[in-house]
């Protein structure tokens, strides 16, 4: 068979929907990819916008462009879109596009969970944007500190559309998480062991890792926040046994991780294309792996950095202080290994090489300023002044845009598939760079003589005048850089002449597929054996194009792609994907619902969301795998392997596994605030105590001891053939008196409103509660599977994950039901 033969035939396979639907349909991940990427700049472009106007606003004192209000909801919603409308969503984007086509692959774990999302991210957004064009945009700061976002200090929708507008959009950065973690993890070419991947990929495997541990934090802050505002359960109220330093310290949890989440893949985007640019090899593969691990690990240790001004103890400041200039280490192995990757190639001067020279310049200068901010007595002197704000762009412009802008001109050829003809982005660097320095130059200086942040004008006669007349100057000569930027993109994408495959003699797998891109990524997997497949085989590509790698055969007629063990590369069996679907699309739809009745106050319609959002899963779920065994499937190479519904760990086990993390994080953080209250806040617990119920203790022993031994003998009845419809019987009864524990001691509170303590319980209880009908619909699940024989001894891979989500339901129902009843101090 020739190569265009197989060409046609994997392209009728994968392609997406024509037309319209396609948008919808899709759940391709180089679709996928592009739609993330232009959304997010779409976001950027419109908080860019909001930056001119800050900068108009502050150009000369007593300016009367805005008032405070619109100032407020200006500021609040820049920082907002460029953190979580644009960092994290171009993040995704680029991972999502570059990630299958770097490792050797089809697609990513998940297509579907991929596009919900994708669609998650619109719906939230949008969200947010219409908060800002009605004039009822959130205005208490893109960090939304109590008591300023109270429904006493704001008691309108503004502060609403925040929270749950930005708790919808991490919706969509938690789905990528886990995707880009079992993609990297499973989904690769076979032979590449861990030590063979591209450096990038290490970088997103560390970051992705952080989202698991870095958002739910944010997430709960957010939840609670909410509760507290819609159903006055006093969480951040002194007054009745709250803290508002209990958001701040959920809030930096996230937001200083959230920083190096966005470094990173930067940092790895410049490990990629230095050493191209160089016409070498990167210098200290393995350090450069161990700094970036460093890095994500040191990163939880530093949140209080931003609380050094609210009280905290001397002990706790000198702690917190050390670990803010020790993380300057593992990243300058990182800047050394870059330099000596300079220092033994030959660099050239293209433009993606230009933005990674930028890059070094402003982030080490924001790296010096972050080590001032780390000294006690200095950061006192520059807390919430402009210094602040300017050290922020610094780090966040300089070590994540200028990078992504070069990472953007080097994987343009693969975008198109063309070579760039005109050359205006040169002359948007030149603009770009310099009118960046000379805008936040000024804003240290103004911040160094006083100038307060997030204050909407100032008085003449300062000495600020001319500085800030200054910086908006560079500001707006900027804008006009990035507008330059993007004309150049586009008239080189739809203008310019067809390019070589691999303009920059790299040695990565992506340059290995024709540019733009086909639908199936590799006509054929390659086998891999060193971390420059395209340097060691000069005609790797065209091996491939002949399908002499594995699954060069389509006549099974469907998507298939292999997974491998994690740590060797070795194959172990074969993935079937689904195809184009609505699927994602509606479900993202139906789970708005959830966040529109509670934004909306239509409380009605959040419980109907929620049954539709279940129903949908189930659907979603029920299509994976069939009745019967399939066997042993021909990959090609004299290789036979079984098809991921046949195997004891399955895609969905890896996946749940990894949600399970970011479900942990979110208990543990509740937990922490547990802790923290009681600890800090005043009364607590109150001092009114009552007994444990008997029938509350029954429930809750019946519960936490049924459902886990009844999972696990059900699986044992299903690996020995027989029946386990009794197994999974008894694993839902126990599932469902672990949920009535979880109700029954709302009742022992019957007032969640009255003291923090209260409102705590209630929350844990939910969260219980929720937890243990999930497990129950798990195992009904399992039980009506098991009857329509889909399970078998092959095929308990549904049995294991259920018992993974039950053994966590149950843990977390011990620590949570248990420290508050059986303690026999509930309120």
């Amino acid at each position: 068979m020739s190569a265009l033969q197989r060409h046609r035939e994997l392209t009728r396979i994968w392609a997406s929907d024509p037309g319209w639907r396609k948008c919808f349909t899709t759940v391709s991940h180089t679709d996928l990819g592009r739609m993330f990427i232009c959304a997010a700049f779409s976001f950027f472009a419109i908080g860019g916008l909001l930056a001119m106007l800050i900068r108009a606003q502050l150009a000369s004192p007593n300016s009367a462009f805005m008032g405070p209000e619109g100032y407020a909801q200006v500021f609040t919603m820049h920082g907002t879109i460029m953190m979580f409308l644009f960092a994290i969503p171009l993040i995704e984007g680029v991972a999502v596009y570059l990630l299958p086509k770097l490792l050797g692959t089809r697609d990513l774990a998940y297509p579907r969970l991929t596009a919900y999302g994708f669609w998650c991210y619109i719906l939230g957004g949008t969200m947010l944007i219409f908060a800002l064009l009605a004039g009822i945009a959130p205005d208490g700061g893109w960090f939304m500190y109590p008591p300023l976002t109270s429904s006493v200090a704001s008691p309108g929708i503004n502060t609403d559309f925040w929270l749950l507008g930005i708790t919808f959009v991490e919706i969509s950065a938690i789905c990528a998480a886990v995707e880009i973690i079992v993609s990297i993890l499973r989904y690769r070419a076979p032979g590449m062991a861990l030590s063979k991947m591209p450096i990038f990929a290490w970088y997103m495997l560390v970051v992705a890792v952080m989202i698991l541990t870095g958002f739910p934090p944010m997430i709960l802050g957010s939840i609670l926040l909410e509760l507290e505002r819609a159903f006055g359960l006093p969480f951040f109220q002194m007054e009745a046994g709250g803290d508002s330093l209990l958001w701040q310290h959920l809030f930096w949890l996230f937001g200083h991780p959230e920083v190096y989440i966005i470094f990173l893949p930067a940092a790895g985007v410049i490990s990629t294309i230095l050493p191209i640019m160089s016409r070498t090899t990167l210098l200290g593969y393995g350090w450069v792996v161990a700094a970036a691990v460093a890095l994500g690990v040191l990163s939880f240790g530093l949140w209080v950095h931003h609380m050094f001004t609210t009280g905290i103890p001397h002990m706790g400041l000198a702690f917190f202080s050390a670990a803010s200039t020790l993380v300057a280490v593992p990243t300058a192995v990182q800047i050394f290994a870059w330099i000596g990757t300079l220092w033994k190639g030959r660099p050239r001067a293209t433009l993606p090489m230009l933005y990674i020279l930028a890059f070094f310049v402003t982030f080490v200068i924001g790296g010096l300023t972050g080590v001032m901010v780390a000294i006690v007595p200095f950061d006192w002197q520059v807390h919430d002044t402009h210094f602040i704000v300017a050290h922020l762009h610094y780090v966040l412009v300089g070590g994540f845009v200028f990078p992504m802008l070069g990472a953007i001109y080097y994987w343009l050829p693969h975008f198109t598939g063309r070579r760039r003809f005109f050359r205006l982005g040169e002359t948007a660097f030149w603009l770009i760079v310099p009118a960046f320095h000379v805008t936040f130059l000024g804003v240290h200086w103004a911040g160094l003589l006083g100038q307060r942040r997030r204050t909407w004008t100032y008085e003449s006669g300062q000495g600020w005048d001319i500085i800030n007349l200054i910086s908006s100057i560079g500001g707006f000569v900027m804008a006009i850089g990035f507008v330059l930027v993007l004309i150049d993109i586009v008239t080189n994408a739809v203008v310019a002449v067809r390019g070589s495959r691999n303009p920059w003699k790299a040695g990565t797998l992506e340059w290995a597929m024709p540019t733009p891109p086909p639908a199936y990524n590799f006509a054929s997997l390659p086998e891999i054996t060193t971390r420059d497949p395209l340097h060691a085989d000069p005609d790797l590509a065209a091996k491939i194009a002949k399908g002499e790698g594995y699954l060069g055969d389509w006549n099974r007629g469907r998507r298939e792609t292999l997974v491998v063990n994690a740590a060797t590369g070795k194959p172990a069996h074969v993935t079937v994907y689904s195809g184009n679907t609505l699927l994602p699309f509606i479900m993202a739809v139906v789970t708005a619902g959830i966040f529109l009745g509670m934004l909306f106050k239509l409380y009605w319609l959040v419980p109907i969301a929620v049954i539709g959002v279940a129903a949908l899963v189930v659907h979603w779920v029920w299509g994976l795998g069939s009745a019967g065994e399939e066997g042993l499937l021909d990959v090609g190479r004299n290789l036979s392997l079984r098809p991921a519904a046949e195997v004891s760990d399955p895609p969905g086990w890896w996946g749940s596994m990894f949600l399970l993390l970011a479900d942990a994080t979110l208990f543990g953080s509740l937990i922490f605030g547990f802790a923290f209250l009681w600890t800090v806040a005043p009364n607590w617990p109150p001092q009114e105590w009552v007994e444990v119920s008997p029938l509350w203790l029954t429930l809750f022993v019946i519960g936490i001891t049924l459902a886990p031994w009844a999972i696990r003998h059900g699986l044992k009845q299903v690996e020995k053939g027989r029946s386990a419809r009794l197994s999974f019987s008894l694993a839902a009864i126990g599932s469902v008196m672990l949920t009535a524990a979880a109700l029954l001691l709302l009742t022992f509170v019957p007032d969640p409103t009255r003291h923090a303590y209260d409102a705590t319980l209630w929350v844990i209880a939910g969260y219980v509660g929720f937890h243990g009908t999930l497990i129950t619909a798990m195992s009904i699940f399992l039980l009506v599977r098991n009857a329509r024989g889909y399970l078998s001894p092959r095929k308990k891979g549904e049995i294991r994950i259920a018992r993974l989500w039950i053994d966590f339901a149950v843990v977390t129902g011990l620590i949570g039901l248990g420290g508050a009843g059986l303690s026999g101090i509930l309120t």
